[in-house]
């Protein structure tokens, strides 16, 4: 007897299976784990019932994954706002709890943070246009903003 042919809580047993094992290796978006069980074939309304059931149970929060992602990062990584952003979107986090988890962070944490990768990469920001925009393209990749990382450059390269 197949699957399809199985009772519905068969096929939601099934699709819970997988979701835990997928799960137990870190935590996941919602639209990955969508688009994990797509691609294991499992029907779309056993998806959906699957979804509101990890969610119920707290082991699907998008809210938390999001929080979670921007703080290691932000901490681990030093990735800057912009990079952090374009990642979650594309990770399929809606926008709107987007912001909230990365709302926390003010100009002067994340000057602070931008300095922080310039003084490990460029210990002597020389006074060479080549050396800042080399500092200024490192900053940019780990998602800063270009003027915020223009002011942490002439800081840097002032001492501070």
């Amino acid at each position: 007897m197949s699957l399809t042919a199985a009772d519905p809580g068969a096929r939601l047993q099934h699709a819970l299976d997988l979701s835990f094992r997928y799960l137990g290796r870190r935590d996941r978006t919602v639209l990955e784990l969508r688009r994990y069980l797509e691609g294991k074939r499992v029907e779309p309304a056993t998806i959906e019932e699957a979804l509101a059931s990890l969610h119920e149970q707290g082991y699907l929060d998008d809210a938390r994954f999001a929080r979670r992602f921007a703080a290691d990062k932000r901490e681990l990584e030093h990735w800057g706002a912009e990079r952090i952003e374009r990642r979650l979107a594309t990770l399929g986090i809606d926008p709107d709890v987007l912001g909230a988890a990365l709302g926390g962070r003010e100009h002067g944490e994340e000057l602070a943070a931008a300095l922080e990768v310039l003084r490990r990469r460029f210990p002597y920001l020389a006074d060479d246009p080549r050396e800042r925009r080399r500092a200024l393209g490192v900053l940019v990749r780990k998602g800063y903003d270009v003027e915020l990382a223009g002011d942490a450059i002439r800081a840097h390269a002032r001492g501070e």
